[in-house]
């Protein structure tokens, strides 16, 4: 268990004394895809690092709509900012969008150890501020961008840096619901994408062609 938390900055400011108590306190959880981890509603009194696999958070319009809020891969933490609040409740539901393995680490235990670990409170604090700011510019992209360049801005996040291959594993419908465009406005955008030139889709593999002509879609200009 320690060697999960290890890999993770939240956990590698603790003392070793801190890390065998946050390890002995942690659960490690195995999900099937498709399985829920917790509703929308329910007591948040834990928090959780995933080791591998992806799990979905989302929300439930009145009239039963999903709505995709995020989706969080190996290597990444949620659920932690709630641990300052008195009696939270999760304001998401999160599912398993692939066989998962997670660490699941007791938010109050923690939070008690915070009171003993000013490095770790302030690493804290630095990635709740960078998630703000990322919830601040998909605010902006949402008010400001169309779905294509929404569409296009999604693919070259996901495409590594020097690489013109890569797989997208995620359901269409679940992209679709993160970048708020219908599925089937969703579907339309790759098919111009591709009818262009500008990349080509075979089942979950995606190869740009023309990068820069994808950058110029992500920004507006054509």
């Amino acid at each position: 268990m320690k060697h999960h938390l290890q890999q993770h900055l939240l956990f590698a400011r603790l003392t070793p004394a801190q890390l065998d108590r946050a390890a002995q306190r942690a659960r490690l959880l195995k999900l099937d895809e498709g399985q829920p981890l917790f509703a929308q509603g329910d007591p948040a009194d834990r928090f959780f690092y995933v080791v591998s696999g992806q799990i979905k958070l989302s929300r439930l319009s009145p009239e039963g709509n999903e709505k995709v809020i995020d989706i969080v891969s190996a290597g990444n933490t949620f659920a932690e900012a709630l641990m300052f609040l008195e009696g939270p409740a999760y304001p998401v539901n999160a599912t398993a969008l692939v066989p998962s393995e997670l660490v699941s680490i007791d938010s109050r235990d923690f939070a008690a150890m915070l009171r003993d670990s000013i490095d770790t409170c302030f690493l804290l604090m630095g990635d709740m501020s960078q998630r703000l700011r990322g919830l601040i510019a998909e605010i902006d992209n949402l008010s400001l961008q169309s779905g294509t360049c929404r569409v296009a801005s999604y693919l070259l996040k996901m495409a590594p840096e020097d690489e013109d291959q890569f797989r997208l594993d995620i359901p269409k419908g679940v992209m679709a619901s993160r970048l708020s465009v219908k599925p089937e406005t969703f579907s339309r955008i790759l098919r111009n994408l591709q009818d262009s030139g500008i990349l080509s889709i075979k089942g979950a593999q995606v190869t740009i062609h023309d990068r820069d002509a994808l950058e110029d879609r992500a920004e507006g200009l054509t």
